[in-house]
């Protein structure tokens, strides 16, 4: 009876802990990361008799929790990567509504711009119509300016979310740490303390929605976590920490350190996955060259448009100025590079990247330095890192000038386009200072006899600012050309009597010999400043003309300076011509290379676009990775309500009858010893 009573109370025991383990299942349906537990039983050791072994009841052996290692790390991995994918479009979604925007975006504005620089250049004349010219100019340095801001808050907004993402790592770090010590102690028994387990794994699940983890699991399980490309976050109770601090080379950048005792590291560039990667990759791969593709465009709008103008004449006559800021103004030189001490010029627009530019200063000196892309190598002759000077000319359509604050041997992050969107500005506000007359004007005598016919020249090169005095001295001193016609050629007679700094060549730059009656031929004429040679090729003025026709011996033709031209338009024809005209990223070796205005803008919009409908496809495959993940640890480890009630039953029926098998001991107990009363 003792037996049988013993046998009871175990397995009375025995299924009041089912109905415990249940019971907290049920409990803890809406658990995060809770993993459903069960109890294993097993037979007591029996007992012999002579007639053999007689059961001596059951016993809990171990509360188990349904758990793969696999399927966990497999869901910490795709919740990485989903959230990295995630931060990526949530923000390069923001980027491409907003340059490709027909209201936020560059292209209306340039539109608007060329626009009114048509209308005023059917009328070169009209003022109101020079004013709209004004009007549309400073809507097109606003729409810059304004679209230049929206990036700088992207970049500010990911500087303070890569600070509040680095304080939840570190809470979690720290959480982690916590739950190492009280699992290696609950487990020195040699069991496992499950909630403790479901705690840290969903700290380290939610960790991973934060930055990229390895786990690797230790004897004592305990689990010790790194970053980065090995940084040791969590070691058992020992817990590291990351801090975001102000870039080196660029303040304006903020960057992930990892601090551990009294050292530290940079380990932004070796962060990838959870939300803090999805930042650092789309700043890196997205907002930086954006920045500095928008900022290219603005330098070159403002160079070719200035330069253009300086080319041309006013309503008063005088040489044109520049509509926009000039971009080698001395506020904006020493702006470019961090920290301050090394000036960067625009000297070539259009040969400008996107790169931002290290500098390093040979070790003892200001003068010469080495370049190289910012993460690339640097620039080589022969296979040797080249060795500039600052008086070496420009190298990738920049130049340097050493500052007063310049350090020998310093480190220098040039950043040349980055702040160009934001510098545009307008400067000239008198609409009849819009130089959009030529400087030269071809005429053919009246007293011509034959057919032949001069066009009106163009400036296609020269110095800045136009010397105007000069020029009118020289054409002044310009004999008229007069054609010598022989065998359906013809030559002219002044050529070989010009004064010494003027010259007439072919469109090869080669001597001009003879021309052909009948067709169009396109003369270039030089005139290149005393003294001749000139120090500099952009001391010399080119203009190009074309004679068609068939002219006659006698034939005379004159080029001359566009005195009182207030309605010639050729200069503001060149402007609007710019807007096709190929000048955004030229590369010097490769022959018609290079974007226009709108172009360029829509090749940066086109990558963007490209890059945004990545992200959302990605976004796409990595939400079912994650969701299949989810579903198949939840198969496993989720608790099932229906499941549970059916144990519910089940192990209370367990326990009415364990509680019938000791009634039923207890009955035979008191009938013997009721046989001796």
């Amino acid at each position: 009876m003792a037996d049988l009573l013993n046998i009871g109370l175990s397995g009375l025991s025995a299924s009041k802990s089912q109905l415990s383990v249940t019971g907290h299942n049920i409990s803890n349906v809406n658990t995060p990361g809770f993993s459903r537990q069960d109890a294993s039983q097993a037979t007591r050791t029996p007992q012999f008799s002579g007639a053999g072994y007689v059961g001596s009841g059951t016993t809990l052996v171990e509360i188990r929790r349904s758990y793969s290692e696999f399927l966990t790390s497999q869901l910490r991995s795709s919740t990485s990567l989903s959230s990295d994918v995630e931060a990526y479009k949530s923000q390069i979604d923001q980027l491409d509504s907003l340059l490709a925007g027909s209201t936020t975006g560059i292209t209306p504005a340039l539109q608007k711009f060329f626009s009114a620089l048509q209308t005023a250049a059917e009328d070169p004349a009209n003022i109101p119509a020079r004013q709209l010219v004004l009007a549309e100019a400073e809507g097109l340095a606003r729409r810059f300016n304004t679209v230049s801001d929206r990036l700088t808050e992207q970049n500010n907004f990911t500087n303070k979310q890569m600070a509040a993402v680095t304080d939840q790592v570190n809470r979690l770090a720290g959480s982690i740490g916590s739950l190492n010590d009280a699992i290696a102690t609950a487990s020195a028994n040699g069991k496992q303390p499950n909630d403790l387990l479901d705690a840290r794994d969903e700290a380290v699940r939610q960790l991973s929605t934060y930055i990229g983890i390895s786990v690797t699991p230790q004897d004592d399980n305990s689990f010790n976590i790194s970053v980065g490309s090995g940084q040791p976050l969590v070691v058992g109770k020992t817990v590291s920490q990351l801090k975001v601090v102000p870039g080196l080379s660029d303040p304006n950048r903020h960057e992930i350190r990892f601090v551990s005792g009294g050292s530290e590291q940079g380990i932004t560039s070796q962060i990838t996955g959870g939300e803090l990667g999805g930042l650092i990759r789309y700043r890196s791969e997205v907002l930086d060259s954006t920045m500095n593709s928008l900022g290219r465009l603005a330098l070159v709008v403002s160079d070719e448009v200035n330069t253009q103008l300086g080319q041309g004449l006013d309503l008063k006559g005088q040489v044109g100025v520049g509509l926009f800021k000039d971009i080698n103004s001395s506020d904006l030189v020493g702006r470019r590079t961090y920290p301050t001490g090394l000036d960067v010029r625009i000297e070539t627009p259009s040969s400008l990247t996107t790169s931002d530019y290290q500098i390093e200063f040979v070790s003892g000196s200001t003068e010469q330095f080495r370049v190289r892309p910012v993460g690339g190598a640097w620039l080589q002759t022969s296979g040797v890192p080249t060795v500039f000077d600052v008086s070496n000319g420009e190298i990738a359509g920049l130049g340097f000038s050493v500052g007063p604050a310049s350090v020998a041997g310093a480190t220098y992050t040039a950043m040349p386009t980055r702040r160009g969107a934001t510098d545009i500005a307008v400067d000239l506000d008198q609409a009849d200072q819009l130089a959009f007359a030529s400087i030269v004007r071809g005429e053919s005598s009246l007293q011509n006899r034959g057919t032949g016919n001069i066009s009106q020249p163009l400036l296609l090169s020269g110095p800045s600012p136009i010397d105007v005095p000069g020029l009118k001295s020289a054409f002044a001193a310009l004999p008229a050309f007069e054609a010598t016609v022989a065998n359906g050629t013809y030559t002219f007679s002044s050529s070989s009597t010009l004064p010494p700094e003027w010259q007439l060549i072919d469109s090869n730059g080669n001597p001009l010999s003879s021309l052909a009656s009948g067709t169009t031929n396109t003369v270039r004429l030089a005139y290149t400043p005393p003294p001749v040679p000139p120090s500099t090729s952009s001391d010399r003025y080119l203009f190009e003309f074309s004679l068609s026709g068939r002219p006659q011996s006698g034939d005379a033709f004159s080029l001359g300076f566009n005195t009182n031209g207030v309605s010639d338009n050729r200069n503001a024809l060149a402007l609007v011509n710019l807007q096709t005209k190929q000048t955004v990223g030229v590369d010097s070796a490769i022959v018609g290379s290079g974007f226009s205005f709108t172009d360029g803008y829509g090749e940066m919009v086109e990558r963007v676009g490209t890059l945004t409908a990545q992200a959302r496809m990605d976004s796409e495959a990595t939400g079912a990775i994650l969701k299949q993940a989810t579903d198949n640890r939840d198969s496993l480890s989720a608790v099932n309500l229906d499941e549970e009630a059916a144990n519910l039953i089940k192990f209370e029926q367990y326990y009415n009858a364990s509680a019938q098998i000791i009634q039923v001991a207890r009955s035979l107990f008191d009938t013997l010893i009721n046989t001796f009363r």
